[in-house]
């Protein structure tokens, strides 16, 4: 009977070495592609999303909330009492109000670009950056690369501006990462269960 028993924990535990395996693979092969452009390239070229309260908002359709990447040529929508900001490092910030549809582009060139087609936003670009807002009927405003600025659309148009956003509480962690932090500490909170020699009752 105990060698049966032994056995079968030599199995499972062989099983969760060869899955632990696996997944580090996965998570190795993940980072290299992640990290393939240079870091300070992708940094820029990559926004970051706060919203209001963590209420998730629609990123190309998806729900997406406080945390989540923000690629260029983004469309975020945000329905009444939503609201977003997307953080873009040294090249500014984008403020995005409740019932709110607008399309957002940025390159390593220094342009940002917020097209809205319903809505309100308020651009914040900094030095080395130029910022433009554009509508369906024009162009709304555009800021000094030399100088920075601001283009409160919001204010313009006479609507509320967006509320600051609040944090979510998210760890922040890639794919990758959490792939390598969930595979470490199951095999680390299992492994002494399946080779523990519990002696028989008595």
């Amino acid at each position: 009977m105990t060698t049966t028993r032994r056995k079968v924990r030599a199995a499972i535990a062989a099983l969760l070495i060869y899955s632990t395996l696996q997944l580090a693979g996965q998570a190795a092969f993940a980072g290299v592609d992640s990290t393939a452009p240079s870091a300070s390239v992708q940094e820029q070229l990559v926004g970051r999303l706060t919203t209001r309260n963590n209420k998730p908002v629609l990123v190309n359709g998806l729900s997406a909330a406080t945390g989540a990447s923000i690629a260029t040529g983004a469309t975020i929508e945000t329905k009444a009492e939503e609201s977003a900001t997307v953080q873009l490092g040294t090249m500014g910030r984008l403020e995005i109000s409740p019932n709110t549809q607008v399309t957002l582009t940025f390159d390593a060139a220094g342009e940002m670009k917020a097209v809205v087609n319903s809505g309100c936003v308020i651009l914040t670009t900094f030095k080395n950056t130029r910022g433009e807002v554009l509508t369906p009927q024009g162009t709304v405003g555009a800021t000094d690369p030399a100088t920075g600025g601001v283009i409160d659309m919001c204010k313009r148009a006479g609507a509320a501006p967006p509320p600051s956003g609040g944090g979510g509480g998210l760890f922040g962690l890639d794919l990758a990462q959490t792939i390598a932090v969930l595979a470490g500490g199951g095999i680390a909170a299992l492994t002494p269960l399946f080779f523990q020699d519990n002696p028989s009752p008595t």
